[in-house]
């Protein structure tokens, strides 16, 4: 047997686009329940608890610098929180499953009309129409997300 076949998967791994993320506590308690590593990555450094599934990745404050860490290593082994339509895309197209703190899921088949819809909001703020922005973030965002990561971690497990 060739050493792919014999060799095992590389490990499921949730990367977290950090700086802005209000779900960090509940994502180590759910990779702590699962048994899987936690890949925090930001442009400046926070506290994240002292565990040996989780790691602390700071980049240095380059535009997109976390972006693209977590976009090279994302990968099918991946779940990937992010509120960023635009990495959410990258990630994708590497094969990671990608969740933001609402718990909706990015998927292939609707991120194409994400990106369009936050290239008009955009345009529409750049032309001065005063537009409101996303609506706070609720406990049902948080209950929906702690599901969602759960399915998620469920589901690459099982292969």
């Amino acid at each position: 047997m060739s050493e792919s076949q014999t060799s095992d998967p590389a490990p499921i791994r949730i990367l977290v686009d950090g700086d802005a993320c209000p779900v960090k506590d509940e994502i180590y308690k759910v990779a702590w329940r699962h048994d899987v590593g936690v890949v925090v990555v930001s442009n400046s450094p926070f506290r994240v608890p002292v565990h040996p599934l989780v790691r602390r990745v700071v980049v240095d404050g380059g535009f997109d610098a976390a972006d693209d860490w977590i976009a090279e290593e994302a990968d099918k082994r991946c779940v990937v929180v992010t509120a960023d339509i635009l990495l959410a895309d990258r990630c994708l197209k590497a094969g990671a499953q990608v969740l933001p703190s609402t718990g909706k899921p990015f998927t292939t088949s609707s991120i194409g009309s994400q990106i369009a819809t936050r290239a008009i909001m955009a345009d529409l703020r750049a032309g001065g129409d005063a537009i409101g922005g996303p609506a706070p973030f609720s406990k049902t965002d948080r209950s929906r997300f702690l599901g969602a990561l759960d399915e998620a971690l469920v589901r690459l497990k099982r292969g």
